[in-house]
């Protein structure tokens, strides 16, 4: 099969390298992909904006399948337009995928279905929004409604801050995004979150994980696209992801076919492990980034029939297999980030030998020459396999301290709760 992969991110290049290694893969083009996708693929220069260019791509290449890694471009309705020209996408159309793309969105769908989630008030203008932060109190969540590149979540644990995030989202700071705000119940408990792919009617659990949207040591610092991850989580019981399956998967998955916009992808449930069980934060309409990059490292099966099947409309057949061990990834970062920070500093020794059990993935990289140059916020997933979360972690920090970027940083704490479970 010749295979297009849109994006450009760490996802990508993890989704990329397991793709690869499937022998259903001919040629793999990624658009516009990074400086590591192509030792493992072609990259190729497409505006992905412009549908009809996609799909004039595909034509002239031959592209028997396009996987769409980013949110932006399912929003934008890339997969119908793919779709409508009669080219297999694996990827929710422009209506389903306003599960991630608004708040309010999913909210009225968990209304709808019963789903477990946070109480939440919706509004539109800015005086609505605080006069109801106002009358709940602190501690309160204030999102903006849309895309917001993971930055359009505060967690308010004082009424200042809360009126201050209200204030950003109104006032433009994350655009289009914070034109509506979604005003929730702080929930009391541990996220994590679990993976599914939708063929439309059916669903096939992958496994959990667990991020740090925190950019510094315990948890501290500003919220970011997220600074590293690990699967599975040891929080996320089978009794728990069977609970999370019937009330939570299932209706979502249900609700969205009855009403005529089946959900095709993947389905990414953020959850809170409250005292009542689980509920939904969020969801996203992809694979997480940098959750993607420790899944790919402990599946064990092809992931090439999976998405075609999802793709076609028909997972009755598909199967998945995992690794008993655990995975765990490192996002190496540009000083500043989530704020300011500089492009086009060098990374050097990426050729190091890191072992059988690490891959270092790229996110924001570009290659010039010889040099690979830092080219974005979060710029390496440097991402292991270990028998425990321990393991997992020492070798990761190992090939970490290899590596040679001065302009970088990173957490040094990533997977720190569930080692304090193992201990």
């Amino acid at each position: 099969m010749n295979i297009l992969l849109i994006g450009s991110g760490g996802r990508e290049h993890a989704l990329a390298w397991k793709m690869a290694r499937s022998p259903l893969t001919s040629q793999l083009f990624i658009a516009p992909g990074n400086g590591g996708t192509g030792a493992v693929g072609e990259n190729v220069v497409l505006d992905v904006a412009n549908h009809a260019a996609v799909v004039n791509f595909c034509k002239l290449l031959k592209v028997d399948l396009v996987v769409v890694g980013p949110e932006a471009p399912l929003v934008a309705g890339l997969a119908d337009d793919l779709r409508a020209a009669d080219i297999l996408t694996f990827g929710p159309g422009k209506v389903a995928a306003q599960l991630e793309g608004s708040k309010a969105f999913t909210k009225a769908l968990c209304d709808e279905m019963k789903i477990p989630t946070a109480g939440y008030g919706r509004f539109a203008d800015k005086q609505s929004a605080l006069d109801y932060v106002r009358a709940e109190g602190a501690p309160i969540v204030i999102k903006a409604d849309g895309l917001a590149a993971g930055k359009g979540v505060t967690v308010a644990l004082e009424l200042a801050e809360a009126e201050a995030a209200i204030e950003d989202c109104f006032s433009g700071a994350f655009g289009a995004a914070g034109a509506e705000v979604v005003v929730e119940e702080f929930l009391e408990g541990e996220e994590a979150s679990v993976f599914a792919i939708c063929d439309g009617e059916r669903f096939i659990t992958l496994a959990t994980a667990q991020d740090h949207k925190r950019a510094f040591d315990g948890d501290e610092g500003p919220n970011t696209g997220g600074m590293g991850a690990y699967s599975p989580a040891p929080v996320m019981t089978p009794e728990l992801v069977a609970q999370t399956e019937r009330e939570i998967l299932e209706p979502t998955v249900c609700g969205m076919a009855a009403r005529g916009t089946p959900f095709q992808g993947v389905l990414y449930a953020g959850l809170m492990l409250t005292a009542d069980g689980p509920k939904l934060i969020e969801y996203n309409t992809r694979f997480g980034d940098p959750e993607c990059q420790v899944l790919m490292m402990r599946l064990t099966s092809d992931l090439v029939p999976l998405l075609k099947a999802a793709a076609e409309g028909d997972l009755r057949d598909a199967a998945v297999a995992w690794s008993d061990d655990v995975a765990l990834t490192v996002v190496m970062a540009a000083e500043g980030y989530p704020g300011a920070y500089e492009k086009g500093s060098r990374i050097g020794n990426l050729d190091a030998d890191f072992g059988d059990d690490v891959q270092v993935f790229h996110a924001g990289t570009e290659k010039r020459g010889a040099d690979m140059l830092a080219n974005g916020g979060r710029v390496l997933n440097v991402t292991a396999r270990g028998a425990s979360v321990r393991e997992a972690q020492q070798r990761a920090y190992a090939a970490v301290d290899k590596i040679d970027w001065p302009d970088g940083f990173c957490r040094r704490d990533i997977g720190w709760r569930a080692i304090a479970r193992e201990s």
